[in-house]
């Protein structure tokens, strides 16, 4: 099986899975009136980023999800702006491929308690709050509007104190998904591509249908 063809098939169908529930889950967890961005960095975003580097043990694969993520994120049917939704999503895959350059070989630094929920904190808060931010500056110039400092200041205390909840969620998480190491959850080389396909492909056929069916 080749290595490049093994890591591609790994950052389709977790960016497929990632995309899939902001698209879906993301967006129940708005129509109920939850804050569904912390909920969505903290639980699923971080869940998806630490698998896949604990799995793969591959720089610059998180960054790739992030980009095939976003791009799903913008066919959502449902929720209000998507652009703004698909370039946070692309920021912080590339935000956790910067807090986690040194955690892509092994995970020793992370064996004890204290550091897991350490680094869920940490983890959790910046790509939230980092997202928020690229979002911010972005989606004016993307869009042709202009961005204007001024405008990002005077909501930066709200931005960072947004990032709370996300960070209390990460405490929890990252604890959590590590605990996966110690499962034996290898896919036989004959199965692999089918099942990263076939998920990746019901992930995008579910939102594409219902982009056309109330998108368009």
């Amino acid at each position: 099986m080749s290595k490049n063809m093994k890591l591609f098939a790994g950052i389709l169908v977790f960016g497929s899975l990632w995309g899939f529930s902001e698209c879906i889950i993301g967006s129940s967890l708005k129509d109920a009136g939850l804050p569904y961005g912390s909920i969505m960095t903290g639980f699923f975003v971080l869940t998806f980023l630490v698998l896949s580097r604990m799995f793969y043990r591959q720089p610059g694969m998180q960054l790739g999800m992030g980009l095939v993520a976003g791009t799903l994120r913008i066919f959502n049917p449902f929720g209000g702006c998507h652009l703004c939704s698909a370039l946070a999503i692309m920021a912080e895959g590339a935000i956790f491929e910067m807090i986690w350059y040194s955690f892509s070989v092994d995970f020793d630094n992370l064996k004890s308690i204290t550091n897991q929920v350490s680094m869920g904190v940490i983890t959790a808060y910046l790509v939230y709050v980092g997202g928020y931010i690229v979002t911010q500056i972005l989606t004016p110039v993307v869009s042709g509007v202009g961005f204007y400092a001024q405008n990002l200041i005077v909501f930066l205390p709200r931005i960072l104190a947004s990032g709370l909840l996300t960070a209390l969620i990460g405490a929890f998480v990252l604890p959590s998904v590590l605990q996966a190491s110690k499962l034996d959850l290898k896919i036989k080389d004959s199965l692999y591509y089918p099942t990263t396909f076939g998920v990746s492909a019901f992930c995008w056929i579910i939102v594409l249908s219902m982009w056309f069916m109330w998108g368009v």
